[in-house]
């Protein structure tokens, strides 16, 4: 992987382009190695997590896979970058990776001081509770007095103190630096509750000796939007991205599936028409070949698709589309139209 990308956060102060020393852009830089490099997390089933043989699968590994195929043509054109919370930025503004896809809330912070852009929403997400179902209770209103286990030093600590206090409730926190170590003490009995991110409690609840044993509480007590993220100042990049992600949901929205996406290039729909390239030169106005969501649809899917195959009801996680439905069907997801 190319190192002449400069300094995002010095390259952002002076309103420098996100360019390679070389003047390249990123998609330059992409195609000339042939393939994405993408940041991903060290391990979060459904959403970015390798198997026994090494391969990566999950939502935040299919946007991946999506930006290969629209670059490409192959979505397999793609290495990863396994990351924590704490390397995840540095290796994106260093040029380690091209693109990060890694759980990450989108927050002002985040979006304005780090020279980096958020691309877009692929799960609105949110802090929540798990219980033990023998523990009886149905509602995160019934845990006064509970112990609660969590990551120390994060805002989910600090959003359960706001929480408890707001409801007049007593807690006790047990905290660990490391997720692993929480879900131990969790499973151990150490704690009644463990808290994080709600598609982390689902992802975690696998790990546990008795999953079925464990239950999700209804209620989510903060504003988790998580999205792919790219270094500012490449706008070709920052276009491929957004769009890419953008493509999926249309996709969805106007039922062009992997399975139907060549019959649909005979739509009388102008909407398909245009967004699998029969008419118009959108790919080309974001320096893509016509066919650059085709290949995404034909190789990837479109976002129920990618949803329901890594965390939808029919997966171990078995999460309900719930606010990550589209917006003509009750959820946030929304994208603007292609033409």
């Amino acid at each position: 992987m190319s190192k002449k990308i400069l300094p995002l956060v010095i390259g952002a102060a002076m309103g420098v382009a996100a360019t390679t020393a070389a003047g390249a852009t990123t998609l330059e830089d992409v195609k000339a190695k042939g393939f994405i490099q993408c940041g991903v997390s060290q391990g979060l089933p459904g959403f970015s997590n390798p198997d026994a043989q090494g391969n990566w699968t999950g939502l935040d590994v299919d946007l991946c896979r999506a930006m290969a195929a629209a670059v490409f043509g192959d979505a397999s054109a793609v290495k990863y970058t396994p990351l924590s919370a704490k390397e995840r930025f540095t290796a994106l503004q260093s040029g380690e990776v091209d693109v990060l896809s890694r759980n990450t809330t989108w927050t002002m912070s985040r979006d304005t001081q780090l020279g980096l852009n958020f691309a877009g929403v692929n799960y609105y997400d949110g802090q929540g509770f798990m219980v033990r179902k023998d523990l009886g209770v149905t509602s995160a209103l019934e845990l006064s007095g509970a112990s609660v286990c969590t990551n120390t030093g994060t805002t989910t600590e600090l959003n359960v103190a706001d929480y408890f206090r707001a409801n007049n409730m007593p807690y006790e926190i047990v905290a660990f630096e490391k997720a692993d170590e929480v879900v131990a003490a969790y499973d151990a009995g150490r704690c009644d509750v463990y808290t994080t991110d709600a598609s982390g409690l689902y992802a975690q609840r696998l790990k546990l000796t008795n999953p079925g044993d464990h239950m999700v509480l209804p209620e989510i007590i903060s504003k988790e939007p998580l999205g792919p993220v790219v270094r500012q100042g490449d706008d070709e990049w920052f276009n491929i991205a957004k769009w890419t992600l953008n493509a999926m949901l249309n996709a969805e929205e106007l039922g062009v599936t992997s399975e139907n996406v060549d019959e649909m290039k005979s739509s009388d729909n102008p909407s398909i028409k245009r967004l699998l390239g029969v008419e118009g030169a959108f790919g080309e106005a974001i320096g893509l070949s016509n066919d650059w969501a085709y290949n995404i649809v034909k190789n990837v899917g479109n976002y129920e698709e990618s949803f329901n195959a890594n965390v939808g009801p029919d997966t171990p996680l078995g999460i309900s589309r719930g606010v990550n439905a589209l917006w003509n069907d009750g959820g946030f997801m929304y994208a603007p139209p292609v033409r």
